[in-house]
């Protein structure tokens, strides 16, 4: 064979890239290959573009550009970058694997110049395959989810971007009452004017449709009633595809049924539950409907008691409580006796009671109040056991006394605190004169914030336990204080104080490291245990508040799965995009959020489903009754339904008798805590009575210990 022969076989010569450009190239962390000028071939490529199209660096270099990335987009860039030195381009493509499997990627191509007059251009790609995968079975799944939810008992209607009907479901024309069924197509707009004819406005619910397709992104729920009585709750979401709108879906339910069991529940709400008496709701609604009297010209008088029985607390403690409920119940008898067919009886909480007297000025006033001490000086005999029962009495007289519902009450139960004060059993009027008012508040105050300098607050713990198991799964931190002077104060009476003044937020400070650092104390001694912690409304709106959890976790090393935020619902009454992106942060350290006392408050279902709760605790006033009280029964069952409904775990508090936990756990409730257990305890009394139970070792505190018992 010849050498010209020989010549002729010889292989192109592929064009190699400077050297000091090589290796950055391949320093790159992303794909990349560069690309000459002048051959306008690939001199080039790293490994990890190697990867990306599963090639040998000698199947990739000196081959055209666009037979690596090879959509038109790039066919048309490289013949213009031929006569174009400086042309760039930036936009997403697609490339196909060796194994014939796409990739997406982010592409970029960018002119480099060399000093020598070289020039070449630098493509870098990003590749996007796994993210846009995760993305369409993520819109997969949640179209399966929808279509299984809202296929089942909802009329459904779904509408492109301009209105048109694209297509609904048998239900929907049921519940519209559509005649034939299906009597429209399609595309038809004639539908909606079937709808605005059976609805009791029309009108109204025709611009509300516009509005909704004016916003194609807009979620919305209105409730919608119809001619014939019933009422419609309409859910509409927009259609997405690809991350665009394209249309609307609405869902339809007849919450007919379900409003009249609301309100009754509603009337149920506004009740007492052991007793029977109106509530603190309906007493402020009483309240709002005797001073509306004035906007309708007349001139309302009347007066409010605010009862509070005297060391009722010994009752529970000596008797029991169900003695201290039977005592409680004995009294809303003997204060009917006390009020007239126009008055109104409440029960406030715990041992206060109120009792709004219509009519009624000083001395109509004093003489309810004196007939109140005449119903509760005949002593209660229960079984053979007689004791006397006394409560102090604030008087507060509308208007001078508060032009608002929660003005009067505040100043009934100031006039109240005052008789406490001043030797208990006997009545007061309120005295508007900030010096008195204000004496006892002061000193309160006053020693509060003593009490936290001095460290006279201590932290007690009530385990929690699983239902079924007896397993404590965590302790919740209840402040104690035990002042020199004053005794045993109980948080019923400086916390309300501390929230008014603000000293809540110091007093949850110090209450939350407290409670981190006796859980890192704990797990270091091979205990794993838990804490929940109570935070108020005002100490969570703080700005520093995320910032504070955070701090307190890291300083003592304690796992934020090891730390719960009980919160209020007052925390769901304020601004909630900023909540919920507290909330979220929170979420994102690992700490576990919870709604304490739920049902006690006003906080809307749809928060439940927003912000990242993963626990419910049910109020103990809920949970007294059980199992014989059939309003009991009937929440209680409601909320552990819709705690397990939406994925929350849930608690009960205030657990006292086998019956009650027996109930609890028949309903699938997940977990208590009461007295049936175990009452909140010292940290070492709460270790003591833990450990017994509890065989669990924290592999990087305990190291060699593996699952040996922590007897």
């Amino acid at each position: 064979m010849t050498a010209s022969r020989e010549a002729d076989r010889t292989e192109p010569r592929v064009p190699e890239a400077p050297p000091l450009i090589g290796a950055l190239l391949e320093g790159l962390p992303e794909p990349a290959w560069l690309v000459d000028g002048e051959s306008m071939t690939v001199s080039a490529i790293n490994r990890a573009a190697l990867r990306l199209l599963g090639l040998k660096p000698e199947r990739a270099l000196g081959q055209l550009p666009a037979q690596l990335c090879g959509s038109l987009e790039d066919e048309a860039f490289w013949q213009g970058a031929s006569r174009d030195p400086f042309a760039r381009i930036r936009s997403d493509t697609v490339l196909t694997h060796s194994d014939g499997q796409p990739r997406w990627v982010s592409r970029a191509i960018s002119p480099i110049h060399t000093p020598d007059g070289g020039h070449h251009w630098l493509v870098l790609l990003h590749d996007q395959t796994r993210r846009r995968r995760a993305e369409a079975e993520r819109e997969t799944l949640l179209a399966e989810l929808r279509a299984t939810l809202e296929s089942t008992a909802d009329g459904i209607l779904v509408v492109d971007l301009a209105g048109r009907v694209r297509s609904f479901n048998r239900r929907f024309a049921k519940l519209w009452g559509l005649p034939g069924g299906l009597q429209h197509e399609p595309g038809d707009a004639g539908l909606w004017l079937s709808l605005q004819r059976v609805m009791r406005d029309g009108e109204q619910y025709r611009q509300r449709i516009e509005a909704l397709l004016d916003a194609p992104l807009m979620r919305s729920s209105d409730m919608l009633r119809l001619a014939d009585g019933r009422v419609l709750e309409q859910v509409s979401l927009p259609q997405m595809s690809r991350g665009e709108p394209i249309g609307r879906v609405f869902s339809f339910r007849d919450l007919s049924e379900k409003l009249a069991a609301h309100q009754r529940i509603e009337e149920l709400g506004r009740s007492d539950v052991l007793t029977g008496a109106p509530n603190r709701r309906a007493l402020a609604d009483r309240i709002v409907q005797q001073m509306s009297a004035e906007a309708a010209g007349e001139a309302p008088v009347f007066a409010l008691l605010h009862l509070d029985l005297d060391r009722f607390k010994q009752i529970n403690d000596t008797l029991g409580h169900s003695y201290g409920d039977r005592v409680l119940r004995e009294v809303v008898e003997r204060l009917r006796g006390a009020v007239g067919p126009n008055d109104t009886l409440a029960r406030l909480g715990g041992d206060e009671f109120a009792l709004l007297i219509d009519g009624a000025q000083m001395f109509e006033a004093e003489a309810a109040a004196r007939r109140v001490q005449q119903q509760l000086a005949e002593p209660f005999s229960f079984d053979t056991l007689s004791f006397t029962v006394t409560a102090s009495c604030g008087i507060a007289l509308y208007p001078s006394d508060g032009k608002k519902p929660d003005e009067l009450m505040a100043s009934a139960e100031r006039a109240m605190h005052w008789v406490k004060e001043s030797g208990r059993a006997g009545f007061r009027f309120h005295v508007p004169r900030k010096e008195v008012d204000l004496l006892s508040r002061m000193r309160l105050d006053h020693a509060m914030r003593q009490a936290l300098a001095e460290g006279r607050f201590r932290l007690y713990y009530q385990p929690q336990v699983e239902l079924g198991s007896d397993r404590v799964i965590g302790a919740e931190a209840l402040i104690r204080w035990r002042d020199p002077l004053r005794g045993d104060i109980s948080p019923a009476e400086f916390i309300p104080l501390a929230e008014e003044s603000g000293f809540v937020v110091s007093i949850g400070e110090w209450v939350l490291r407290e409670a981190i650092d006796q859980a890192a104390h704990w797990l270091s001694r091979g205990l794993r245990m838990p804490v929940a912690v109570n935070v108020s409304a005002l100490q969570f709106q703080q700005a520093h508040f995320v910032d504070s959890v955070a701090a307190a976790l890291h300083e003592a090393a304690l796992p934020a799965s090891m730390l719960e935020l009980e919160l209020t619902e007052g925390v769901l009454l304020g601004d909630a995009d900023e909540g919920l992106k507290r909330m979220q942060a929170l979420a994102a350290l690992g700490v576990t959020l919870s709604i304490d006392d739920f049902g006690t408050g006003y906080s809307s279902l749809g928060y439940l489903k927003r912000f990242p709760i993963q626990r419910l605790k049910i109020d103990r006033s809920f949970v007294k009754g059980l199992p014989s009280d059939a309003s009991d029964c009937g929440i209680a069952n409601a909320i552990v339904q819709m705690g397990r409904a939406l994925g929350l775990q849930v608690i009960a508090e205030g657990v006292e008798t086998e019956a009650q936990r027996d109930f609890l756990a028949q309903a699938g409730c997940h977990e208590f805590q009461g007295y049936l257990y175990s009452p909140a305890l010292r940290p070492e009394d709460f270790e003591q009575r833990v450990r017994p139970r509890r065989h669990v070792v924290d592999a990087a505190v305990s190291g060699w210990l593996g699952l040996a018992s922590l007897g």
